[in-house]
């Protein structure tokens, strides 16, 4: 599932100890839930999206929509198989 499969990636590419994949939920905030991901956090976002899913995110407001959960990483990423 590209869900759990996200979760994983963000845990291990922002280096995330203290908080487990099966602990977050699909719908969670990932910048007020939890995690409290910050701007720099994001950076790593866009690039996980580009090395994982050969997708690149190109402006602030795209960003803004595609990490606002698990959830809409995944369905950012069906929408969106590659550039």
């Amino acid at each position: 599932m590209l869900e759990a499969e996200l979760k994983s990636l963000i845990l291990s590419e922002l280096k995330i100890k203290d908080v487990r994949a099966e602990d977050l939920t699909d719908e969670e905030s990932l910048f007020e839930g939890q995690l409290g991901l910050d701007s720099l956090d994001a950076i790593e976002l866009v690039m996980v999206m580009k090395k994982h899913y050969d997708i690149n995110i190109r402006d602030r407001n795209e960003a803004r929509e595609c990490f606002a959960s698990v959830r809409t990483m995944a369905d950012y990423i069906r929408a969106h198989p590659s550039n």
